[in-house]
C-alpha cells in the first residue's frame, strides 16, 4: 500500500492547527509542518499532535508549499492548509483510494468555505474545486508569492485526475476583520510579482477586473442571497483584485 505524507505550512495558526491535524490523522503516515517562525503556540501544538516540524523563512506560498513537499518521504502527498479540515466523507474517500494504492496520478475535491460557522455556497465560493492529493513526482505548485496554482510538471503530458467524494472544509474567516486583513495581505504579496507589468495593463485590470469580479460573484454567483454578509464577501473579493494592481502601480513608481 502506498504511504501518504500530509504537508502543512503555518504561521501563527494556534487556533486551527490542532483541528486540522486531527482531521487527517487516520490517513497520514507522516505529518510535516513547515513553520515560518510563528510567535504563538502553533509549533508546540503541532509537536504535541505528532507532527514533524521544520522551520524556514517565508518565501511566498508557492515556494513554501513546494519546500514542505521536498521534506516528505512518501510518493503521494496531501497538501492541506492549517485552517482546513477533512470532512468525514472526504476522509473515507481518501482511505478507499489509499487501500487501492492510489491508482490515479492526482485527486481533486470540492472545498466548502466558511465565514465563522456559516457555510458559503454562493459568492463564487463553491464548489471551489482543488487538487490537493497527488504523486509528487508528477506534479507540484506553480505561481508567484500568493494564489499558487497546482499543475503537472510536464505541461505537455496530462495525468489522470479523479474526483473524490466529500468536502474539504475551509474555515476562512471568523470576523470581518479577518476578511479585510487577508484581502490586503494577499493583494500586497501579489503586487510584488505584478509591478513589472505595463502601466496600461495595470490600470485596465485595476478598474475593470475588480468590477467584473464583484458583478459576477454578487449577481451571477448569487452573493446577494446571503444578505449583508454576501455583499461584504463580494466587496472584499473585488477589493483584493483592485488593491493588488493599485499596490503594483505604487511599487512600480516608488
Amino acid at each position: 500500500m502506498n504511504q501518504l505524507s500530509v504537508v502543512i505550512i503555518t504561521y501563527n495558526e494556534e487556533d486551527t492547527i490542532a483541528r486540522c491535524i486531527d482531521s487527517v490523522r487516520a490517513i497520514a503516515d507522516e505529518i510535516i509542518v513547515l513553520d515560518s517562525f510563528s510567535t504563538d503556540k502553533t509549533v508546540a501544538i503541532a509537536k504535541e499532535k505528532g507532527a514533524k516540524i521544520i522551520k524556514e523563512k517565508f518565501q511566498g506560498f508557492t515556494a513554501q508549499k513546494n519546500l514542505v513537499i521536498s521534506y516528505s518521504s512518501s510518493q503521494y502527498v496531501f497538501s492541506i492548509d492549517a485552517d482546513e479540515v477533512v470532512s468525514e466523507e472526504l476522509l473515507r474517500s481518501i482511505q478507499i483510494e489509499k487501500q487501492k494504492d492510489f491508482p490515479a496520478d492526482a485527486y481533486e475535491m470540492n472545498r466548502l468555505n466558511f465565514f465563522g460557522t456559516r457555510a458559503i455556497k454562493t459568492c463564487g465560493c463553491y464548489p471551489d474545486t482543488k487538487v490537493r492529493l497527488w504523486n509528487k513526482d508528477l506534479a507540484g505548485w506553480k505561481g508567484g508569492l500568493v494564489h499558487e496554482a497546482w499543475s503537472f510538471l510536464d505541461s505537455k503530458k496530462d495525468g489522470v485526475i479523479e474526483k473524490l467524494n466529500g468536502d474539504l472544509l475551509h474555515y476562512t474567516y471568523q470576523t470581518n476583520e479577518d476578511l479585510v486583513c487577508q484581502s490586503d495581505r494577499f493583494a500586497a504579496l501579489a503586487a510584488k510579482t505584478l509591478k513589472e507589468k505595463n502601466i496600461f495593463y495595470l490600470l485596465a485590470k485595476m478598474l475593470f477586473s475588480a468590477l467584473f469580479k464583484f458583478i459576477r460573484n454578487y449577481f451571477f454567483k448569487l452573493g446577494f442571497t446571503e444578505g449583508a454578509l454576501g455583499f461584504t464577501i463580494c466587496y472584499y473579493q473585488s477589493s483584493e483584485v483592485f488593491l493588488k494592481y493599485y499596490y503594483a502601480l505604487k511599487l512600480k513608481y516608488a
